[in-house]
Parts: structure tokens; C-alpha cells; sequence
């Protein structure tokens, strides 16, 4: 061989080391995948890519590499019973299984936070606008309940910010039931200019009654004489401080003090009540057992809530009325009654340790005293003193309703109690005769005994007119004992209309 081809054979030798040591460098930074997709890429099984990736079509499987150009439009389609997996490691794919449940794939998902805020706005303009359906809605229910006040008792007035408050914006956003706490002044000092006064409606010794509308509402307006300055006095502070919402109370709107032709007027504004007193609904009015149950039933379940001290964050002392008769109770439209007119009452806390029996001079109705009261040994230094004579007056309103039930077709005409052993207006001295001297008590008729309902309530009557004051029912026994007889007499109707 001479020099020329030994010098051709070098150079051959040395390109091809070159052409090696070039195609060496290329592989580097690629990653060696199992192969058995492309016999042109594939070398004893193996590839070289920047992924390498495992693919399972309809049970086929496939392993290889790719490259960084199209790795995505590769890795990431997707349809039905298709699986890819790319990865990114030597030899990734050489064990990879499609998973049990084969599902299409699709590229990671990224966080969207635009999404996110969407998805929140929206969320809080549904619950905003459910809030405010849910107020919308509260507020024409409200509304609604104005047309019937007499149902529901409405009380405890605030004023709100702005200009003069409206009837019906005070009775929508600011009254709850029953009577309440909290006289608001600036309303109270606006109210008798504010009240249009249509029709005297009853006439006592304390005053007048009047039928008034205020922002096109009927209320009651109670004109107090200058010389019960007291009573008017008493019954605005008691309102003011006491929690008396119930039903069978009379509803407390407001008190004002206001100048008529040159004198002095005190009012005292409360919920309107079209049937007047029980004393005046008796006069006309007859009622059956169930009506008479309900009735009585009312009267106890109010004095009840007077005379029951309620101890928590808004304390409510407790009451004792001292001049319940049939005049100072009302009857409302659904057959309940509700007490009203507490000038004399008197207030006692046993948590706090007080007894407060006002300083006024009245002293009650003759006609409706007790024994204790009429012979002067009551302990006026013991609240239980003054409950014992509420029992014996509710004893005798029990006994006017009574009276006024029809049993057998039969009815009495009203009449007060004692009215056949005292005169019209009797004096104190014929009171103290007749109820301590002589011990004596109002019949109730014969023919409430034949029905099972007036007969226990006539039992109820002699139970509150023991002569000795504790051995008198409280108002809380009389409630439930009504309460049971209720209960008992809708079972029975209940029973007889399922037999019939």
C-alpha cells in the first residue's frame, strides 16, 4: 500500500470517529425511554427525546419518545378509551399501566382566578338578594298585621332617625307584641297633636275614653282628670319600666301631657279595642261554656304574667293590680280579653328586694275588695297581700261571666257582684258588713252546676273567696286548672265529631 492510501484510510477512520463523537453530543441532555412504536427510531428498544411517553388505544399499547416541538399537541390529546402518559426520567415509561377506570384525559387544569371572583360574585348577590326578599317579605307582613290591631298587641314605640315617624313605620320596624318598656319621649311629646279625636267611648271617675285615629289607625285615648294626676303618673312609669308583652295585656302605645283651652290634659294612649269593656260587652252579650272557658282562661293567663317575676337581662318585676273588675278588662275581637288600667298597681322584685306601692291615694272598688282590704288587717308590707285580693276580684268577674252563660237555653241578665245585698254605690261600711261581718258571697246559679265546664269554674270561684287570703288559689293554679278544662273540652270535640 502506498503512502496515498495509507493517508485515505486515516482520513476515512478519522471522520467517522468525528461523525460518532457529533451524533454522542446530540444525545446529550436527552432522556432514554423504552421504544417499540417506531422501528426507524427505535434501537434494540430504546430511544432517545425530551419525553418519553406510554399510550394505551381500545387494549394497544405503545412506548417511545418526543420531542419538545410537539410534546403537547402529543401528550395531551385525548378522547374516548384513550390513555397517554408522558414523563419526564430515564426508562419513565417501561412499567407504566393505563389506570382501572380508563378516563379521556385533558391538560392539567390551571388556576383561573378571575374564575374564583366570578364564582364569589355571583354567590353574594344571591344571598344579598335572599336577604333582602326575606326583609321585603317581614316588612309587608308587618304592614299587614296594622289592619287588625286588636289581634296583636303592639307596643314598646322608638323613634327612628329622620323626620317624624309614621303610624306605620313605627308599628312595622319598631313595636313588638304585647306592652313594653322604653316610652320613647320625642314621640310622646308630639302624640296629642298628632291624635285626631273622633267618639267619647266611656266615662269614669279617673276621666274619659276616647276613640282616636293616629296616621289614619284607631287607638284609645285615656284623658285622665287633673285630680287623678297620680293614677295617669303611675300607669306611664309602670309602662315604662316593666316588660309587660303578652297578649292578654293591654297593648301600651304612649303618654302625653297636652294643654286644652287653657287646662291641663294627661293621656294615656293604648290599643283600640271596638268591644269596650267586659262590664259593657256583658251588657249585651251572652256567651256559650267554650266561649265563657275562653274567656276566663284569658283573664287568669294575664293576671298570671302580672304577678310572675321574670329574672334575666330585661327583668320584669312582678304586679299586683289591686282594682281588677269587669270595667278595667277589655274583650278583643277573637273572644280573649286583656287587663288594662294599672294606676294602682304596686311592684316587687325579690331579687332586688323591693316593694313599691306607688303614692296613690285611691285604694280600688269597694265592690271588689276583700275582706283583708275592707276590715284594714292586710299586710301592706307583703306583696303576697296584694296577689291574695287580685284572686278574690278575679273570683268575682269570673262570677259576671258566669252569669251571662247560657246553660239549657237559660241566661241571666248581668248584673254586678253583691247586687242584691248591697245598694247601686255602696258605702265602705256596707261592703265591710256584708263581705267580713256577715261572710257573705255572690250564687252562682243552679244551672251551671249541670255542666261540667261552668261547674269547675264555679269551684274555682269559691276556692278565690276564702276568707283567710292564703288559703286562696293563685293565679297560676286558676290558670292551669282552666287550661286542663280547655284541653280537655277540644279532645271531647275532637272525639265527637270523629264519632259522628
Amino acid at each position: 500500500m502506498g503512502s496515498s492510501d495509507l493517508l485515505t484510510v486515516v482520513l476515512v477512520v478519522a471522520c467517522l470517529t468525528i461523525s460518532a463523537v457529533l451524533a454522542d453530543s446530540e444525545d446529550n441532555g436527552k432522556l432514554q425511554c423504552t421504544c417499540n412504536n417506531d422501528k426507524s427510531t427505535c434501537v434494540n428498544g430504546t430511544c432517545r427525546g425530551d419525553l418519553c411517553f406510554y399510550t394505551w388505544v381500545k387494549g394497544h399499547e405503545e412506548r417511545g419518545c418526543f420531542s419538545q416541538e410537539n410534546y403537547k399537541e402529543q401528550c395531551y390529546t385525548s378522547f374516548e378509551r384513550f390513555f397517554v402518559n408522558c414523563c419526564r426520567e430515564n426508562w419513565c415509561n417501561a412499567y407504566t399501566t393505563p389506570p382501572p377506570n380508563i378516563n379521556p384525559t385533558s391538560p392539567p387544569e390551571v388556576y383561573r382566578p378571575e374564575l374564583w371572583i366570578t364564582l364569589s360574585l355571583l354567590l353574594l348577590i344571591m344571598i344579598a338578594s335572599m336577604c333582602g326578599l326575606v326583609l321585603f317579605l317581614r316588612f309587608r307582613r308587618a304592614h299587614g298585621k296594622l289592619t287588625n290591631v286588636e289581634e296583636h298587641d303592639v307596643t314598646m314605640l322608638k323613634v327612628p332617625n329622620g323626620d317624624d315617624p309614621t303610624y306605620g313605620d313605627i308599628f312595622d320596624e319598631f313595636c313588638t307584641s304585647g306592652s313594653g318598656t322604653g316610652l320613647p319621649y320625642l314621640v310622646q311629646r308630639t302624640m296629642a297633636r298628632q291624635i285626631s279625636l273622633a267618639q267619647c267611648v266611656g266615662k269614669g271617675r279617673y276621666g274619659e275614653v276616647w276613640r282616636g285615629t293616629w296616621m289614619g289607625e284607631s287607638v284609645a285615648v285615656k284623658i285622665f282628670s287633673s285630680r287623678d294626676e297620680q293614677s295617669w303618673f303611675r300607669e306611664t312609669e309602670i309602662y315604662n319600666t316593666v316588660q309587660l308583652r303578652h297578649d292578654n295585656i293591654l297593648g301600651f302605645i304612649a303618654s302625653d301631657m297636652t294643654s286644652k283651652n287653657s287646662s291641663t290634659q294627661l293621656w294615656l294612649v293604648t290599643h283600640f279595642h271596638e268591644l269596650g269593656s267586659l262590664y259593657d260587652f256583658l251588657q249585651y252579650s251572652s256567651l256559650e261554656p267554650e266561649g265563657c272557658l275562653k274567656m276566663c282562661l284569658s283573664v287568669a293567663c294575664g293576671l298570671v304574667h302580672l304577678h310572675t317575676e321574670i329574672v334575666s337581662s330585661q327583668e320584669k318585676p312582678a304586679i299586683a293590680h289591686r282594682d281588677l273588675k269587669s270595667r278595667n278588662i277589655l274583650v278583643k275581637r277573637n273572644g280573649q280579653c286583656c287587663i288594662a288600667d294599672l294606676g294602682l298597681a304596686v311592684i316587687h322584685s325579690q331579687s332586688h328586694d323591693y316593694l313599691d306601692v306607688g303614692n296613690n291615694p285611691r285604694v280600688g272598688t269597694k265592690r271588689y275588695m276583700a275582706p283583708e282590704v275592707l276590715d284594714e288587717t292586710i299586710r301592706m308590707d307583703v306583696f303576697e297581700s296584694y296577689k291574695q285580693t287580685d284572686i278574690w276580684a278575679l273570683g268575682l268577674v269570673f262570677w259576671e261571666i258566669t252569669r251571662r252563660t247560657i246553660v239549657n237555653g237559660i241566661v241571666e241578665e248581668y248584673r254586678p257582684p253583691f247586687f242584691d245585698m248591697v245598694p247601686i254605690d255602696p258605702s265602705f261600711e256596707e261592703m265591710k258588713k256584708v263581705v267580713c261581718v256577715d261572710q257573705q258571697r255572690p250564687s252562682p246559679h243552679n244551672r251551671l252546676h249541670s255542666h261540667p265546664i261552668l261547674s269547675a269554674i264555679v269551684k274555682i270561684m269559691k276556692e278565690c273567696w276564702y276568707q283567710s287570703p292564703p288559703a286562696r288559689l293563685t293565679a297560676l293554679r286558676v290558670r292551669k286548672t282552666l287550661s286542663k278544662l280547655d284541653h280537655d273540652s277540644d279532645f271531647n270535640i275532637e272525639k265527637l265529631k270523629r264519632d259522628i
